[in-house]
């Protein structure tokens, strides 16, 4: 469908990650798109839905929703507005279907995030009017600073009824949409507590040092497979000491208009013969070593990637990865299919963690 990038990223990098993260995840994995909507949940059942902007829209508005999981967590509903030169003060007019909404027609004040971006938080009872509106109106028009935001509810309900089958919220007192007596609703599942090891303290090979391993590797590793790593900029290449004997690798594999790939191998000594590589999990499907515009921070143990599916970075995938002492496992991860203009910030979380670093 139009918007959708035809790239692998997502499928190579997020949705293979996400195939059996283990007990704490949602009941399914990854986004969805409903028309004009899309929803994701974390592995804490903690779940966002998103209007898409229109494909060609120059000042991007949309509406997010975002509800924690468990029986005690309400829905938080914002309107989120892009645009050059917002000035200040900032206040909204909505019309619902052309109607004035609230009913009341009153103006709301939102809250500016930059020069050229507001948000809007809607109050309780204003989310829950909207909710039970979107069932029969299609369309929610913010009019701000001189500009007008088009935000499409078609796909709304399909999405807010997801969430909440995601939630365990389907029949109960506390769905969205499909609402019943039930009350119970299963708790949030604990959050994974992760102990990430820096590596500053190992030093690290000076230019000359990092220079001849990566040469030696990439040279070792056109011998035994001359497609496994062909890019030959060793300049973009690095090496960093992960404890008093390990070294990890980055070697530069393929570049394109927006997007590098580094491979990682991991290396005891300087015996680049031995040199293992680096698995980033990806339960449901093979482990690869390959990550998109990758950085490794020895400060935190951390590598970092951000893959887009586009330039301007509005879709694609990012998250991080932290080194353990035995290896790396996921820290974060979060996913934007569509490209519609959705900054990384406001894109869909899948999987979400607490990062402790070891003493």
């Amino acid at each position: 469908m139009p918007g959708r990038p035809t790239t692998p990223l997502i499928s190579a990098i997020a949705a293979t990650t996400l195939l059996g993260l283990g007990h704490a995840q949602a009941a399914e994995t990854g986004t969805r798109t409903f028309r004009d909507w899309i929803a994701g949940c974390d592995n804490l059942r903690g779940c966002t839905a998103l209007s898409l902007p229109a494909e060609a829209a120059s000042d991007v508005g949309f509406l997010k929703l975002e509800r924690s999981a468990g029986p005690a967590s309400a829905a938080s509903l914002s309107l989120r507005l892009r645009g050059e030169q917002l000035k200040a003060p900032l206040t909204v007019q909505l019309l619902l279907d052309g109607a004035p909404f609230p009913a009341a027609g009153k103006s709301l004040p939102a809250r500016r995030e930059g020069e050229d971006s507001a948000t809007l938080l809607l109050s309780d009872a204003d989310t829950e009017a909207l909710i039970a509106a979107a069932r029969k109106a299609t369309r929610l028009t913010a009019k701000l600073a001189g500009k007008t935001y088009d935000i499409s509810l078609a796909g709304s309900v399909a999405a807010m009824l997801w969430v909440d089958e995601q939630q365990g919220r389907l029949g109960g007192t506390s769905a969205l949409i499909r609402k019943g007596p039930a009350t119970t609703v299963p708790a949030a599942p604990a959050l994974p507590v992760i102990a990430a090891r820096a590596t500053a303290g190992f030093p690290a090979p000076d230019a000359k040092a990092t220079k001849a391993m990566a040469v030696a590797l990439r040279k070792h590793l056109k011998q035994r497979d001359p497609d496994l790593c062909d890019d030959a900029d060793s300049d973009s290449d690095n090496v960093w000491s992960l404890d008093a004997s390990t070294k990890l690798v980055g070697l530069l594999c393929s570049r394109g208009a927006y997007n590098a790939t580094t491979g990682f191998w991991s290396v005891t000594g300087t015996d680049v013969a031995k040199a293992k590589k680096v698995a980033f999990p990806q339960p449901g499907a093979n482990s690869d070593n390959l990550l998109i515009n990758a950085s490794f921070d020895p400060a935190t143990g951390q590598v970092g990637f951000f893959g887009k599916a586009r330039g301007i970075g509005d879709c694609g995938s990012a998250g991080n990865y932290a080194w353990t002492g035995s290896g790396f496992v996921l820290t974060a991860l979060s996913e934007m299919p569509e490209c519609r203009g959705v900054d990384p910030e406001d894109w869909p979380t899948l999987y979400r963690s607490d990062v402790k670093l070891a003493k």
